[in-house]
């Protein structure tokens, strides 16, 4: 048998903000109906309630959980939940994670107090490391996702690459969409990362059509520069967009990567259902179907 990924589904793309109703083993019965058995848990409550759905869809339809969202302290000040940075957050995580047979935890993104510096991107790695090093004490390895935020430059090094150099028991979570947008080639990108990736998100890039202004309205051309710069940048469907997919599977696969999980941060008013499924069937169409 040839080596071989688990594709699934990043749970923000079907969050509960962004659902009229959000029922943990509900959302996992549909996903399971689309042909997808595995979710990353992020942007969603990990109430007693939802733990309890997620188990459920894992003993009764076969559901995999890849990972679960961790944040090491708050992105904003006075941001509620549970953190790695808070003894009691800390223990619940972990407890729930052992209740969904998991054992990696991914940093959404770095908190924005650590963002504008050198000395700042190494504040925040280091303080990773250590919590990467007491997760891994209770069996959980931690992990890193990028946006294109993290390839601003300090000294001429990219602040992702100053957390990887930083942070030696890190794994990452690389993004194809936000690697393209932070100016990078996915493909080499995942490449350079080989080993260091077991999470890989698949996320799509378009151009999309612009919708044009009044141009006899005041302040048009203020109008029409937002709209020819601004909106065009579109998040697609896997396989509707322009990014090079199966070579970045592919890279991923050679390094190491074990999950493949697609996202879709907006879906433009389309059922984020809908968006799933065409990501599912353009996936099964470039051979992944036995991924599922």
């Amino acid at each position: 048998m040839s080596k071989k990924g688990l594709i699934g589904v990043q749970m923000s793309t079907i969050a509960p903000a962004k659902m009229p109703s959000f029922d943990a083993y509900e959302t996992m019965a549909r996903l399971t109906g689309i042909g997808y058995k595995c979710a990353e848990i992020s942007q969603v409550p990990m109430t007693a309630e939802n733990v309890a759905g997620f188990r459920r869809a894992i003993d009764e339809l076969g559901f995999n959980i890849s990972s679960v969202s961790a944040n090491v302290s708050p992105m904003f000040p006075g941001q509620p939940g549970d953190f790695l940075s808070d003894p009691d957050g800390f223990k619940k995580m972990v407890e729930d994670a052992r209740a969904l047979d998991c054992d990696l935890f991914r940093i959404g993104m770095l908190p924005m107090s650590y963002v504008g510096s050198y000395d700042k991107a190494v504040e925040f790695a280091k303080l990773a490391e250590e919590y990467a090093l007491r997760l891994k004490e209770e069996g959980i390895d931690l992990y890193y996702h990028n946006h294109h935020v993290e390839f601003v430059k300090y000294g001429g090094e990219y602040l992702l690459d100053i957390i990887r150099a930083n942070a030696p028991h890190l794994g990452f979570e690389l993004d194809t969409h936000w690697i393209h947008r932070g100016g990078e080639d996915p493909v080499k990108f995942i490449e350079k990362y080989a080993g260091s990736v077991r999470l890989l998100h698949l996320k799509d890039y378009r151009i999309a059509e612009v919708n044009m202004p009044d141009m006899t309205a005041p302040d048009a051309m203020k109008a029409f520069m937002n709209a020819f710069f601004n909106e065009p940048v579109q998040f697609a469907e896997v396989g509707e967009g322009n990014l090079p997919i199966k070579a970045c599977i592919e890279a991923g696969l050679a390094g190491g990567a074990e999950y493949f999980l697609v996202e879709q941060d907006d879906c433009y008013g389309r059922d984020p259902f809908e968006a799933l499924k065409i990501s599912h069937d353009n996936l099964v169409a470039l051979g992944y179907g036995d991924w599922f």
